[in-house]
């Protein structure tokens, strides 16, 4: 139960601080601004922190999709990857329903959005985005990757993909990231929430297969 109260609390810190900032900073996907680049320090700074907190823990996935590619590539069991994802889905709402009760239920709860209205484009981002991510994690996470810096590396990539992401869809690349806002913004967030969460998990397909066809042999 440990490992699944970690993914809990690791998840309602990325989602409060990550969207939370988004929200207090009135981040503009059309701007690259100060409260654009915030927005991006703020999910990688929130992994980073968790990462070196809970890391030993539950590994620090709070993320579905980073779960799923661990799963693909014999990381996890298949109870384990259950419990997570439940986890991570309640840790998500609970931190959203934390940041509606701060800053307003109306305040739009840094929900993710179509780029342009356009389904294809969005899924096609977000997928990139993922698979990108979830590689980084299943190196660097690896036997033969660079482990004592593991959360800053990831920590890293999440802020490179939210300077790109952010622009287009707001960048998820986590179906429970997405869903603890969309629960509580409702309206075209949750009716467009199952890019979101099919996306980032097509992805993480995607980087599992790559990294088991590139993965270095140990002894």
């Amino acid at each position: 139960m440990k490992k699944y109260l970690a993914e809990f609390v690791g998840t309602f810190v990325l989602v409060l601080f990550g969207c939370g900032t988004a929200v207090v900073l009135g981040c503009n996907g059309a701007q690259v601004n100060a409260a654009y680049l915030g927005t991006a320090l703020a999910f990688g700074l929130a992994i980073v922190a968790m990462a070196y907190s809970i890391g030993n823990v539950s590994g620090c996935h709070v993320n579905p999709a980073v779960s799923l590619g661990v799963l693909l590539t014999g990381g996890m069991s298949f109870g384990d990857f259950i419990g997570y994802v439940i986890a991570q889905f309640a840790g998500a709402t609970a931190g959203a329903a934390l940041l509606g009760y701060l800053c307003g239920w109306d305040s739009g709860f840094g929900a993710n959005a179509l780029y342009g209205g356009d389904v294809v484009k969005s899924f096609a981002v977000e997928g990139v985005l993922t698979a990108t991510f979830v590689l980084t994690i299943l190196g660097v996470t690896s036997k033969s990757g660079h482990n004592k810096f593991a959360g800053l590396a990831i920590g890293l990539t999440l802020i490179l993909i939210h300077i790109f992401g952010i622009h287009f869809t707001g960048t998820s690349v986590n179906p429970a990231r997405s869903f603890g806002p969309a629960f509580f913004a409702k309206g075209a967030a949750m009716a467009d929430l199952w890019v979101f969460i099919a996306a980032p998990l097509a992805g993480a397909v995607v980087a599992a297969i790559v990294w088991k066809a590139i993965e270095p042999e140990t002894e």
